[in-house]
């Protein structure tokens, strides 16, 4: 069978057992990290973890998914994206069941890792199956925010399900869940897709050197940041990791320049569509990690409220997320998928800003930009996406957002290595501390206050190169 004898959906409730199973699968990447952070005590004391291994618990699954992605998304586009992801659930249903063996710190990691994969492997097809699935950018947009507000959903109520299901269950329960989840997905996908067409697939052989030089350099951009937060800048290791980060790109982008078939054609960097797309939902990322650490900062260390107080006084930003969903269809058609790329970005971006210059003054403020930014992010995910899918051939676009999730993923390890580092620079002492010093209250404030101007600079640099390069593809 072609793709010009299949009829599309015309509506979304036909395409109900397909968005369920890709549903499922932006579920399980939110759910997994938000359920498992707040076991992070309990499976410390249990495995008797050392602070680094228990942060690998969660890193080893960020670096696995945000390095493997280009990779498997190259994979997707030659071999079949249904059959990747289908591959990639199975792999997260055996990971997920092997936590029930799991005796040591090392092999949890392992056990994330492989998580990571898995969602590396899921991931990027789930918004490419979700755009291909239909045939008119009013579809497309619904479709992946039906798919996105699963996300959120897992992401909102991941940490409050996770401290009840504690107090009475074990923490393997918690990566358990995973299983069904995988099932759910299992089954929607092979029942709702069509079996992958060969005319739909990118036919040139995987460039691995290229593959090695990009997992390399996403994996080190990822773990570098964390350096400059843990041992400081006047180590030599983030140095070391920066240079070899560098070094590592600079190969890639030389690979890929002269490889026959590349991994990443650079070339479609350059399209505007993609290109403005990848620098709106860099901008949002960036945005997001920052504004959410110095806001759980701001709350808890300076102002000295306690964790539950913190979590409600984040709630404003978890009901916009999910309540908003039902406006961004109608939205992005009244003012089309360009404008609503920009004003999105430009109100996340305007959220930092109030947070950075107004925050310190009460806690109305960071309301204001706690609502800017969920409504900002809400529109952003979806639309950015949709451009870069938009704008790139039909056999790339398990590629293409392959590079929407990395963009993300990166800004993220950007935005907090900026905050971290410019606060481990201005604060004296240590943060945890309990009573803080007039000085250091000070100092603190001082730190948030260049950290959110500076990232808000930087977001905004994002949103306006994604504003001219989208100005370019309005002719396509």
């Amino acid at each position: 069978m072609t793709t010009t004898t299949r009829r599309s959906p015309r509506t979304l409730r036909e395409a109900w057992i397909a968005l369920a199973g890709l549903s499922a699968v932006f579920l399980f990447e939110m759910l997994d990290n938000s359920i498992l952070n707040v076991a992070l005590p309990t499976i410390g004391r249990e495995l008797d973890s050392t602070t680094a291994g228990l942060q690998w618990v969660t890193g080893a699954y960020s670096v696995a998914f945000g390095g493997l992605m280009l990779l498997f998304g190259a994979v997707a586009d030659r071999f079949g994206r249904r059959r990747v992801m289908l591959v990639g659930l199975a792999v997260l249903a055996l990971a997920s069941l092997a936590t029930l063996f799991v005796t040591t710190t090392e092999q949890l990691i392992a056990v994330r890792a492989a998580m990571g994969i898995a969602a590396a492997m899921t991931t990027p097809g789930s918004m490419a199956l979700a755009f291909r699935l239909f045939d008119t950018d009013d579809l497309r947009v619904r479709a992946i925010t039906v798919i996105s507000t699963a996300g959120l959903v897992g992401l909102a109520v991941g940490p409050t399900a996770g401290g009840l299901a504690l107090a009475v269950v074990p923490w393997q329960i918690l990566l358990l869940i995973n299983v069904p989840i995988a099932a759910l997905a299992f089954g929607g996908i092979r029942a709702g897709i069509a079996a992958d067409d060969r005319a739909d697939r990118h036919h040139e052989p995987i460039d691995m050197w290229g593959a090695v030089l990009g997992t390399s350099t996403i994996v080190l951009a990822l773990v570098t940041p964390t350096l400059f937060v843990e041992v400081g800048a006047g180590s030599w290791m983030p140095w070391a990791g920066s240079a070899a980060t560098l070094a590592a790109a600079a190969g890639f982008v030389l690979r890929e320049r002269m490889a026959r078939a590349p991994l990443l054609d650079l070339n479609l960097l350059a399209l505007p569509l993609v290109s403005s797309g990848l620098a709106y939902k860099a901008a949002a990322g960036l945005a997001v990690a920052g504004l959410s650490y110095l806001v759980t900062l701001q709350l808890q260390f300076a102002w000295g409220w306690p964790p539950a107080a913190a979590a409600v006084a984040m709630l404003p930003q978890v009901a916009v997320l999910l309540a908003s969903g039902r406006f961004v269809g109608p939205f992005v058609q009244k003012v089309g998928l360009d404008r609503a790329a920009f004003a999105s970005a430009a109100a996340v971006v305007s959220g930092l800003a109030v947070f950075g210059l107004l925050g310190r003054f009460g806690y109305g403020w960071i309301l204001v930009a706690l609502v800017l930014v969920a409504a900002g992010m809400r529109v952003v995910g979806v639309v950015a996406g949709t451009n870069v899918l938009k704008g790139l051939p039909e056999t790339r676009t398990s590629m293409g957002a392959a590079l929407v999730d990395t963009s993300s993923e990166l800004a993220t390890a950007i935005g907090i290595a900026v905050t971290g580092t410019l606060l481990a620079a201005l604060f004296s002492g240590s943060i945890t501390a309990a009573d803080w010093s007039r000085t250091q209250v000070t100092q603190f404030e001082t730190a948030v206050t260049i950290a959110g101007v500076t990232l808000t600079a930087l977001a905004a640099a994002l949103v306006a190169v994604g504003l001219v390069r989208s100005r370019g593809g309005t002719s396509q």
